[in-house]
C-alpha cells in the first residue's frame, strides 16, 4: 500500500472530500493538520511548490495536488494504481 500524506485544516470542505474519497478506497493516510502550527504549513508549502491551500496530497512522496486533482485521478482510473503502490 502506498504512503499517503494529506495536509489539512479541520474546517476545510475540500479536505473532508479528499479524505472521504481515500476512506472509500480503504486507503490508510497520515493527516497533518496545519491550522495551529505555521511551521507545518511552511513545510507543506515548500513540498507543494508554493501552494498554500489545503488539502495538499502526497502519494509515495509525489505531490498529486489538492482535492480536485485527487478526484480527477480517480475519474481517469489513475488513482487505484497509485494507491496500490
Amino acid at each position: 500500500m502506498a504512503k499517503i500524506e494529506i495536509y489539512t485544516t479541520p474546517t476545510c470542505p475540500y479536505c473532508h472530500s479528499a479524505k472521504a474519497l481515500l476512506n472509500r478506497k480503504s486507503a490508510d493516510f497520515t493527516e497533518i493538520d496545519v491550522s495551529r502550527d505555521p511551521s507545518l504549513r511552511d513545510a507543506m508549502t515548500k513540498r507543494a511548490s508554493g501552494r498554500r491551500s489545503v488539502p495538499q496530497i502526497f502519494i509515495d512522496g509525489q505531490h498529486v495536488g489538492g482535492s480536485d486533482e485527487l478526484h480527477a485521478l480517480d475519474r481517469r482510473g489513475a488513482l487505484d494504481p497509485m494507491l496500490a503502490g
